[in-house]
């Protein structure tokens, strides 16, 4: 039994220059598209995601991916009170350790879109962080199973 979920998709006419077709179909082969309507649908996916990012308080999941320098001092405690103290919306964390003392942090997160910035900000000016950057998704996780309330 399929157990894809049937989507009403609508189809759009556009003009592109030559150039910007030939290059289209470059990258949709090499990137293993199925097809130009895929790799457009994916950009236009990814473009929306960042709109509603800088737009509304949208609930969105994602990723923070560091790279960073766990040598320094205090780093990564610093780095996980961050976590702890927005727990409702980290969901998950994942450290690989690099060469060279560097360490890169995979951290999963699902909440309202502005928040979810303001903690990446946090993390990547933290001293020692090298690189940083909120990956978002306008998918939604299943609901977690609620937290205690505080007494």
């Amino acid at each position: 039994m399929d157990m894809r979920v049937k989507q009403n998709v609508s189809r759009v006419s556009i003009s592109l220059q030559e150039k910007v077709l030939y290059e289209l179909d470059e990258m949709v082969s090499e990137c293993g598209f199925e097809s130009r309507s895929q790799a457009i649908s994916e950009m236009i996916n990814r473009q929306v995601a960042e709109y509603k990012t800088k737009l509304d308080d949208s609930i969105m999941v994602g990723t923070i991916n560091l790279v960073y320098d766990h040598s320094v001092r205090g780093l990564q405690k610093k780095l996980t009170d961050i976590q702890h103290k927005y727990i409702d919306e980290v969901i998950s964390s994942l450290n690989v350790n690099l060469i060279d003392a560097q360490t890169l942090g995979v951290i999963l997160v699902q909440g309202p879109a502005k928040k979810l910035k303001m903690i990446t900000d946090k993390m990547v000016s933290c001293k020692g962080v090298h690189t940083g950057r909120l990956l978002m998704s306008t998918a939604i996780m299943p609901p977690l199973h609620p937290l205690p309330k505080k007494r």
